[in-house]
Order: structure tokens, then C-alpha cells, then sequence
């Protein structure tokens, strides 16, 4: 039986590398996974477990993870089943993260599912992670001074700052063809924006079929109940097309449902406006209420832009507001089936506090 503990793992001899800010600052560590160079947006999650699912979501496209928690890696990556045509642990097919910054690294791992240690499921995946950090000061900086340029020095040459946010990341993280998943009673488009695969899973498990499309795939002529607007990375501003699509789509009378990414491009198509949050919410412990009731749910997230709700036109709604800085987490249409939630109702990682959202959704198709 396997115990899941990796009882002959090689000895583990870290090179010394580092972190360096676009403002010049230096947090020295020890590189694992891969030893190249790679550059991104640093930002920081505040989860305390999850980090497999964390980093193959590809709302991660283009940024450095930083993981405040201080102990990484103790519970190794899971062995990963393909059920349906797709991983039944993952959030996509490979790391998405540019590279991981975290305090402690546990090498050595325990866990019945384990089939790798995190250092070796990244080198795998070609990404570059720093261990021995303080993460604790680099976290202080980055809520201070807002989400930084930063690059990771491996053993590779070194690389020029990139920003992420100047480049349409969507295109690299949707599906290049349509795929059909599942035979249910009612076909659900998924415009695939960088979409986690338990979106999929949690659409699939309640009758649906669902047809995922690539990101400015128009499928306007043919044949389907509802629409389910992804996640993903970056800017929805840079994502011009699919906006487009959007408000054709809000012309009709099928049913929408916007989670993140999907949320931002629903608010532009119905004509409110975004902007970048200064340090973004990136973890599963974000408190979020629904106007006009007291109830409050525990939501994962993982964004770096927000919705002005002000801008929304008399016939929509704010939803939900985040109950740490009142930023806006949802939007819905006071007469038509359309509606968005900034958080992840799909969680993966994180509670499943707002999951019920996929039946009230599917229960309006």
C-alpha cells in the first residue's frame, strides 16, 4: 500500500537565489523546481492550503505567487485521475504561476494521495520557485505599496521586468477548439476566458452539458440554454472581442452567469467600468455580503481588477460587496436571468459557502 510518504527522495542541495522588486528591493532565498529566471506581477495569497489547485488556476497567467502562509509542500501533489477528458484534481492541465515564492519549503512530503513533492511537480512544469524567504516582509511591502514587477534569479541569464497586464493573457490560456463535456439535459456554453476545470466539474454534476468555447468563439447560431463566463487572468479591457460577444448576448433572453474574469467582462458589456485593485484578493478566506441581507459567505478569489458599480445603467444591480474594502463582488440584472459574482462559487480550493449559485443558475435555464 502506498503510504503516500516518499521514503527514498534525493538529497535536496538549493542553490542560493533571489527576488528582486522593480523598486530595486532584494529578498534572498534558495530556488527549487525550476532553476531558470522567469519575470511577472508578484502578488500574494492569503490561503492556508490548496496551493495545487492555486497554482494551475489560470487566472495565476503571467504572476509571481507569493504564499503568506509559512509552511508549503508537506502534503506533496496529488495524483491526478483523468475523468471525462480532464484532471479530477486540477484546476488545468500545468502550473499557470510564473513562479512561487514561499518561507518554508517542506521537501519531504506525507500524504495517502501524494504522487510528488511540489519542487519536482514544478520543475515538471518548467516553473521557478524560491524558498527561505521572508515572506512576511515582502507581503508588508506589496499591501503598502500595491503589486510589483518582480523576477525570480535562477541559474539561468537573467530577464527583463515583465509587466502581464499590458498583454492579452486570455489568449494564451483559453481553448484553441470548441469540446463538448458531458450529456446532460440542459447544453451550458462556457466562454473558456482561462476557466478552472471544477467550473466544468460543478456544472457536469448537475445535469448539464457543456460546450467550452474559446474565448471569442462566436456561437450565436447555434444551439444551447445558457452561457457561463469564466475566469482568468489579466486586464478585461484587453479582452475587447469577447466584451463584444457579451453584448449581443445581453440583447437575448438566455440565461448568464459571470464568475470573476466573466464578472468584469459582463459589467463592461452592460457599460459599468473596472479598475485595478492595489494589491487584488488572492486566497479562499475572503468575506463577501449580499445586499440586503445580513448573510455573509467565505469565498475564494483570486483577482487583481474590480467593478465600478456606480456606472451600472438603472436596470442592474450590485450583488454582493467584499466586507473587508466594499468593493463590489456581483451584479445582476433586475429583470433578466443575468447575473455575475467576482468570487469563485466553484471554489477549488477554498469553502463551498456559494456553490448553491450554479442551481439557482441552471434553475433559470
Amino acid at each position: 500500500m502506498n503510504s503516500g510518504v516518499a521514503m527514498n527522495q534525493e538529497t535536496f542541495q538549493p542553490a542560493a537565489g533571489e527576488l528582486v522588486l522593480e523598486d530595486g528591493s532584494r529578498f534572498p532565498g534558495y530556488i527549487f523546481g525550476s532553476p531558470r529566471s522567469v519575470s511577472g506581477e508578484v502578488v500574494f495569497n492569503t490561503g492556508m492550503v490548496g496551493y495545487p489547485e492555486t497554482l494551475s488556476d489560470p487566472s495565476y497567467c503571467g504572476q509571481i505567487l507569493t504564499f503568506t502562509y509559512p509552511l508549503i509542500g508537506n502534503y506533496g501533489i496529488p495524483q491526478s485521475r483523468m475523468i471525462q477528458g480532464f484532471s479530477d484534481v486540477f484546476e488545468s492541465e500545468k502550473v499557470q504561476a510564473q513562479g512561487l515564492i514561499i518561507s518554508d519549503y517542506s521537501h519531504t512530503y506525507s500524504h495517502w494521495n501524494a504522487a510528488s513533492n511540489l519542487g519536482q511537480w514544478l520543475q515538471e512544469h518548467n516553473v521557478a520557485g524560491l524558498f527561505g524567504v521572508d515572506t512576511r516582509k515582502l507581503t508588508k511591502k506589496l499591501r503598502q505599496h500595491g503589486s510589483m514587477l518582480g523576477k525570480i534569479s535562477g541559474a539561468s541569464s537573467a530577464v527583463e521586468f515583465y509587466d502581464p497586464n499590458r498583454e492579452n493573457l486570455v489568449q494564451h490560456v483559453s481553448v484553441k477548439q470548441p469540446e463538448l463535456h458531458g450529456g446532460g439535459k440542459k447544453k451550458i456554453v462556457l466562454i473558456d476566458c482561462g476557466s478552472k476545470l471544477n467550473i466544468i466539474r460543478s456544472l457536469l454534476k448537475r445535469d448539464a452539458t457543456v460546450y467550452r468555447v474559446p474565448w471569442r468563439y462566436d456561437f450565436l447560431q447555434e444551439d444551447y440554454d445558457g452561457i457561463v463566463l469564466s475566469n482568468g487572468p489579466g486586464d478585461p479591457k484587453m479582452c475587447p472581442e469577447t466584451i463584444s460577444l457579451v453584448k449581443k448576448l445581453l440583447n437575448g433572453n438566455r440565461p448568464i452567469l459571470g464568475i470573476c474574469l466573466g464578472h468584469q467582462i459582463l459589467s463592461l458589456a452592460a457599460g459599468a467600468d473596472t479598475y485595478k485593485l492595489k494589491f487584488g484578493h488572492h486566497s479562499q478566506n475572503q468575506p463577501c455580503i449580499e445586499i440586503g441581507t445580513e448573510r455573509c459567505y467565505i469565498t475564494s478569489q483570486n483577482h487583481g481588477y474590480a467593478v465600478k458599480p456606480q456606472g451600472l445603467p438603472a436596470d442592474w444591480m450590485p450583488w454582493f460587496t467584499n466586507a473587508n474594502d466594499g468593493t463590489n463582488e456581483g451584479i445582476k440584472h433586475r429583470t433578466q436571468p443575468f447575473m455575475s459574482v467576482q468570487f469563485h462559487p466553484e471554489a477549488t480550493p477554498g469553502p463551498t459557502d456559494t456553490s448553491y449559485l450554479f442551481d439557482r443558475f441552471l434553475e433559470l435555464v
